[in-house]
């Protein structure tokens, strides 16, 4: 089998087979989208040994485990995790919000919204749907991490992919001023145990905040 090019891979992690069969259907006729495997475990999956880029896993799973842990398990295989679920836990929904996950979509979303959501998370993009902000405002652990206004502009402009020579040139500062304010940010967001050591994580932290939008 040749393997598909990198940025289209995916796979689905749910024990529900008729869910299952539903999303092989829907990424069959896709060019730009290769789901490669079925699994019902987080075990299951990476005992095939497949290399993907993306899962759609299943909060919650028939074999007991919890997102938080199979989310880190994943993300130590270098996959990227898009939570795919029926939202009817909102514990659920906030330790996944908490975890590293590119984002989140619902079972109830259209084919049309899902595959939508898939794209962008393969392109690197936060899936910030509203149920994942909610998830967030409503847990009292996701703390503000208590920027400067001066910080919130450069984590603005620095995390929509502004480099840190535009970021100085735009905001009237030297470079090593705005290396500076990055390393802040950085530290004041792993003080607040929600790390954001590579451009990416701070993108997502920058959407979880409010300071940047999300893809519509």
């Amino acid at each position: 089998m040749i393997q598909p090019p990198a940025g289209t891979r995916i796979a689905v992690i749910d024990d529900h087979e008729l869910i299952a069969a539903g999303l092989v259907a829907t990424f069959a006729e896709l060019a730009d989208i290769h789901l490669l495997a079925s699994a019902r475990t987080v075990d299951e999956f990476l005992g095939l040994d497949v290399h993907v880029d993306l899962v759609l896993l299943d909060l919650r799973l028939g074999d007991g485990t919890r997102p938080a842990e199979n989310v880190a398990r994943l993300r130590a295989a270098g996959i990227e995790v898009l939570a795919y679920t029926s939202a009817e836990s909102p514990a659920l929904l906030r330790e996944a919000a908490k975890a590293d996950i590119i984002g989140l979509v619902t079972k109830s979303a259209s084919s049309a919204e899902l595959i939508q959501a898939v794209r962008q998370a393969l392109q690197g993009n936060v899936v910030a749907s509203s149920d994942w902000a909610a998830a967030l405002d409503a847990d009292g652990e996701v703390a503000a991490v208590g920027l400067t206004p001066r910080e919130t502009e450069v984590l603005q402009l620095y995390a929509s992919g502004e480099k840190a020579d535009r970021v100085a040139s735009l905001l009237g500062i030297t470079r090593d001023t705005a290396l500076n304010h990055i390393q802040n940010i950085r530290a004041k967001y792993a003080g607040a145990s929600r790390p954001a050591s590579t451009k990416v994580d701070l993108y997502r932290r920058a959407v979880e905040d409010g300071v940047l939008e999300g893809p519509s």
